[in-house]
């Protein structure tokens, strides 16, 4: 072998140097594209799931610390420059640099009494998620906005909750758990438990798909620590990538005690805050911003439980607009519901995933003329998108890989069409309005 590499031209040297090095980096990127965790051993699905859960109840976890990484490429491509001035300053600020948009990587802590703080980290400023048992909190530090959101209490035993639900559930049996399998196989397709590793923790991982007109949702996966249930990793398909739309992943993962300093966040004294309201309840006692509540309960108070064409009909302030068919679908339900505390209408067309949905509502009265549209008012509730051109009308439109929005105002009624379908056959849908 000596003699024979001695006598090779300088330039065959290099290249089967060059050939051997490629060699090795191709390998090593293989071994690293395998996995090299540990993966646990092959198990059914409901198997899988039992031990996962008995695991974490017989060793319960007093914390997690977890790197995480975001992706999300829901609005890739569409233009949110016109949507960044909420912080003040105009240009391309705001959502347009959310992490929460855009994807980055940060941080995780869970302690063992339910308090949760995410921490996403980007160029102009990080996104803070926090919940104290009580409520959730999120910080954009790009927009200097605070927003605070507190769920109602149930009505059961009202405390903090804090520890108590562990203690109250039992690991559902094996057969119990095969029996919901069963039960969602009905409606959708479900993988096997596939043995994996993320964040260096043994993980299984499951696919679940809709069986049939999932319009554009390809699936999602969802994979948890084999020993301690915890979930590493979730990701949602569109039917137009192979990779994934949304993806929240651990990078790395530890299990221990999490300092209470940790969950202190005090935001700057100048920042924007929003205190964001439950919806109201039918009975009344939720929330509404109190402003005109009787005046509005006047006109929304019976809509929301009105049902079919002509009940609701009766109801909305406006000559509802469901035809029969809308874009080749069939219409379905017709219900009243609430917008902004007036009577609405909600038409839904087709079945499943791959459905439409179209909320109709009156149009707020502004000082414009009543027939055209201002720059401000074309775009109905979606404000500045991209336009696309109706018959009669200019909408705003929002194009994601999971579905498509569409808002437009005629005659005094404003549009909002939502489904998981593409761009193309939501217009077809608005044309038939």
């Amino acid at each position: 072998m000596s003699n024979f590499l001695r006598r090779l031209p300088l330039s065959r040297l290099l290249l089967l140097c060059v050939t051997i090095v490629a060699v090795g980096i191709g390998a090593t990127a293989l071994a690293t594209a395998l996995g090299t965790g540990p993966t646990p051993p092959p198990k059914p699905l409901a198997q899988a799931v039992h031990d996962a859960l008995a695991g974490a109840q017989a060793q319960p976890i007093a914390g997690v610390s977890a790197r995480i990484q975001l992706t999300d490429r829901l609005l890739e491509g569409v233009s949110l420059a016109s949507q960044g001035g909420a912080g003040g300053g105009g240009g391309g600020g705001g959502a347009a640099s959310s992490p929460l948009l855009t994807g980055a990587s940060g941080r995780l802590w869970i302690s063992s009494d339910g308090k949760l703080r995410v921490e996403l980290q980007a160029e102009e400023g990080d996104t803070e998620i926090l919940y104290d048992g009580h409520t959730l909190t999120l910080y954009d530090a790009a927009s200097n906005s605070l927003y605070r959101y507190t769920p109602p209490q149930d009505s059961g035993e009202g405390g903090a909750g804090s520890g108590s639900t562990t203690d109250r559930h039992e690991v559902p049996t094996v057969a119990q758990i095969q029996e919901a399998i069963v039960h969602i196989m009905g409606h959708a397709n479900l993988s096997g438990a596939t043995p994996t590793d993320v964040a260096g923790q043994p993980a299984y991982a499951v696919r679940i798909s809709p069986s049939h007109n999932g319009g554009l949702i390809g699936g999602a996966e969802l994979a948890w620590d084999a020993n301690h249930g915890v979930p590493l990793r979730l990701a949602v398909y569109s039917t137009q990538s192979a990779t994934p739309v949304l993806e929240l992943a651990a990078t790395e993962i530890s299990y221990g005690a999490v300092p209470s300093s940790v969950f202190e966040f005090t935001p700057p004294a100048n920042a924007k805050v929003t205190e964001v309201e439950p919806p109201s309840q039918p009975g009344g006692a939720g929330g509404g911003s109190g402003k005109g509540a009787e005046g509005a309960a006047g006109d929304s108070k019976h809509v929301a439980h009105e049902q079919g064409l002509a009940a609701v009909q009766a109801a909305v302030p406006f000559t509802l607009d469901a035809p029969a068919t809308l874009a080749g679908m069939a219409r379905g339900e017709v219900r009243g519901v609430q917008m902004n505390g007036h009577a609405a209408a909600l038409v839904t067309y087709g079945e499943g995933l791959g459905g439409i949905a179209v909320l109709e509502s009156a149009a707020k009265a502004s000082g414009a003329s009543g027939t055209g549209q201002s720059s401000e008012e074309a775009g109905g509730f979606l404000g500045e998108l991209p336009k696309v051109a109706l018959p009669g009308a200019s909408a705003s439109e929002l194009p994601t890989p999971l579905g498509t929005l569409l808002s437009f105002k005629r005659a005094s009624v404003e549009y909002l069409l939502a489904g998981s379908v593409t761009p193309t056959t939501l217009q077809d849908a608005a044309k038939g309005l």
